[in-house]
């Protein structure tokens, strides 16, 4: 069983005002960037509910902005994020969205990559003290916290794919906390999201790229001490 520390509870050290509209608001950014593997190009973020009516007063805008360059909860940047963004060649565009949505304090975020060209859509909430969960990556419904080490495996829908997913998982001593999987349709496109209790390391990527029905493996480890995790993605 996994027990909450004190800081999971309170909130991260942070730039204010909020643990809910200024920390989560940069941890789904920072996860958005990671999952899509670069910095973005371009940026379209929706907020929905209380992110919708507050997010300028409560510097939500410069919170996912400082997310998606990497910014920890704490980095002293946040509050000039936007320009520092501008000036990065990110064009961010900040809307309010109408209709159904998970939780009250919602983004979600359409991102174009800035080397490769590679487009993502992620829906993230921020659900009190810091603490986010990712609820949608390009249409696959997932759980993914940002509180541990996650890696994310598009694969094909075949047979015995998860048997050999976590059997690499075992001869590698890493042990799976959470995982959750979707697909599109039956024998087609997947997504498995692990998250483990150590970091994942290049030798395991290696493992389940090696594996025939795996399309891509990526890392999100938002450890907040600012530094991108790089050279942490692979893709066949």
């Amino acid at each position: 069983m996994r027990f909450k520390d004190v800081f999971s509870i309170i909130g991260p050290a942070m730039v204010g005002p909020s643990s809910s509209h200024t920390a989560g608001a940069a941890r789904i950014g920072r996860a958005a960037r990671q999952v899509l593997g670069e910095q973005p190009r371009e940026a379209e973020v929706t907020f929905f509910g209380s992110f919708a009516a507050t997010y300028q007063g409560h510097g939500t805008d410069r919170a996912i902005a400082g997310g998606l360059l990497d910014f920890a909860t704490d980095d002293p940047r946040l509050p000039d994020s936007i320009q520092l963004a501008a000036e990065a060649g990110m064009e961010i565009s900040f809307r309010q969205g109408t209709g159904l949505f998970p939780h009250p304090n919602t983004v979600r975020l359409r991102l174009v990559g800035v080397e490769t060209g590679a487009e993502l859509t992620l829906t993230g909430t921020s659900i009190g003290g810091g603490n986010i969960e990712i609820v949608d990556i390009d249409g696959f419904g997932v759980k993914l916290t940002g509180m541990y080490p996650t890696v994310l495996i598009q694969h094909m829908d075949y047979l015995g794919v998860l048997a050999s997913v976590t059997d690499v998982m075992r001869k590698g001593e890493f042990n799976i906390g959470h995982m959750s999987l979707d697909r599109k349709n039956r024998s087609g496109a997947a997504l498995t999201v692990l998250e483990l209790d150590e970091s994942a390391t290049p030798e395991l990527l290696r493992d389940l790229m090696a594996l025939a029905a795996v399309k891509s493996v990526k890392i999100v480890d938002l450890n907040e001490n600012g530094q991108e995790q790089k050279g942490k993605e692979s893709t066949k």
